[in-house]
C-alpha cells in the first residue's frame, strides 16, 4: 500500500509540474512580444490624465513627464488610455477625479473597434479599487474615482471575446488591460503586431477574467525600468504612475 502511495504521490507531482511548465512555455513565447507592467493600485500612485491646468491636452508622454517633474514628482508608468475623436477628446465615457468629462456611448451599431461589441470600460473607485465592465453592466453610484471607455472587450468572465479569430491575419501593435486574481492591474503592449485572438490569449495565461482593449497602432508605453522609453505620441487620455 505503501508503494502504491508512493508511486500515486510522484504521479500527481509530476503532472502538477508538466502542467507549470506547458503554462509557463506558453506564457514565455509571449516575453520577447509583450510588454507588460503590474500595477497594485492600493500602493501606487495610478491616475488618468487628459488635460493639464491651462486645459491643454497632455498629448504626449514628454508633456506629461515635464509637468510632473515641475511638481517634484516622478513619472514611472504610462500608457495612452483609450481612443479619441478627431478633437483628440476621449471616445466615450471618460471620468477623471469624479467628475464625467466625456459621456457613456451606447451604441451598439458603430463602425470600427471600438463598437466591436461587447466593449467595455476600465475604472479605479475611490477606495483604489479596479473594475473592468461591459458597457452595459456598467453602474456608477459616485464611487468612481477614474474611468475610460474603450473596446472590445478581450475577455469577459474569463473567456476570449467570441468574434475573435484564432487564425485573424488582422494584425497590430495593441495596448490593453486586464485585472489579475489578486485585484493587481496587468498592463500590456505589443511590441510587434499581433491579432486580437493572441492578445486576449495572453491576459488569459496570466489569469484575468476581464480585460480591455486600449488601442492599436498609436499605442505607446513609457516604462524605463525596462528599457522601454516611448515619449512621444499625440494622445487623448494618458494613463500613468508616478512617485
Amino acid at each position: 500500500m505503501n508503494k502504491l502511495i508512493f508511486i500515486l504521490t510522484i504521479l500527481v507531482c509530476f503532472l502538477t509540474v508538466g502542467h507549470s511548465l506547458g503554462k509557463d512555455s506558453i506564457t514565455n513565447d509571449y516575453q520577447s512580444s509583450i510588454l507588460s507592467h503590474i500595477v497594485n493600485p492600493h500602493q501606487h500612485q495610478l491616475k488618468f490624465y487628459w488635460k493639464d491646468e491651462n486645459n491643454k491636452n497632455y498629448a504626449s508622454f514628454q508633456n506629461l513627464k515635464s509637468s510632473l517633474e515641475s511638481e517634484q514628482k516622478k513619472l514611472v508608468f504610462a500608457t495612452n488610455g483609450g481612443m479619441y475623436n478627431q478633437s483628440f477628446s476621449p471616445q466615450g465615457l471618460y471620468i477623471e477625479n469624479g467628475k464625467t468629462l466625456a459621456p457613456i456611448d451606447t451604441k451598439n451599431n458603430g463602425y470600427g473597434n471600438f463598437y466591436l461589441q461587447p466593449n467595455g470600460i476600465f475604472l479605479l473607485t475611490k477606495d483604489n479599487n479596479p473594475e473592468i465592465t461591459t458597457t452595459v453592466d456598467f453602474e456608477n453610484s459616485g464611487n468612481v474615482q477614474y474611468a475610460t471607455q474603450s473596446g472590445p472587450m478581450l475577455l469577459i468572465d474569463g473567456k476570449v471575446h467570441s468574434k475573435f479569430n484564432k487564425n485573424s491575419k488582422h494584425i497590430n501593435i495593441r495596448n490593453g488591460v486586464g485585472i489579475l486574481p489578486n485585484g493587481n492591474i496587468l498592463f500590456a503592449m505589443s511590441k510587434q503586431k499581433i491579432n486580437f485572438y493572441e492578445f486576449a490569449t495572453y491576459f488569459k495565461l496570466n489569469g484575468c477574467k476581464n480585460a480591455l482593449y486600449l488601442d492599436g497602432f498609436v499605442s505607446r508605453t513609457y516604462l524605463p525600468s525596462k528599457q522601454w522609453e516611448q515619449l512621444e505620441g499625440n494622445f487623448g487620455v494618458i494613463i500613468a504612475v508616478t512617485e
